[in-house]
């Protein structure tokens, strides 16, 4: 488990890389301002959760407080999903409603960093 959270933040942070190009280069033109820094942020926020599973994965053993590093893995990869992607669909689709999923999203970014203080605090 704590191996597939360093893959998938690498991957989380490739695709971060790979999205930012993106918006720079196809998406200025087709979208306003407004839109592309929505976009932005997710993108911003993809790249620090998906180090923050790096760290994850990277501490785990170090911590020994396996299911506290784990629940913090999992919140900040479903934090990306919900925050970064729900972004991701407002700005390039303009579906407003869209935006009423980010908000799980920050709560489970922030859940995640709680989780991941206790596993330190926990942990042996």
């Amino acid at each position: 488990m704590l191996r597939l959270f360093v893959v998938l933040g690498s991957i989380g942070a490739f695709l971060s890389v790979a999205l930012g190009a993106f918006g720079a280069h196809a998406l200025r033109s087709r979208i306003s301002a407004e839109m592309l820094s929505i976009y932005q942020t997710g993108v911003h926020y993809q790249f620090i959760h998906s180090l923050a599973l790096i760290l994850v994965g990277v501490l785990a053993e170090r911590l020994h407080a396996p299911g506290w590093t784990a629940g913090a893995g999992i919140c900040f990869a479903v934090g990306i999903l919900l925050f970064s992607g729900s972004l991701y669909a407002l700005s390039t689709s303009g579906v407003p409603t869209l935006g009423l999923v980010t908000p799980f999203g920050g709560i489970a970014f922030l859940l995640g960093w709680l989780l991941l203080a206790g596993a330190a605090l926990r942990g042996s």
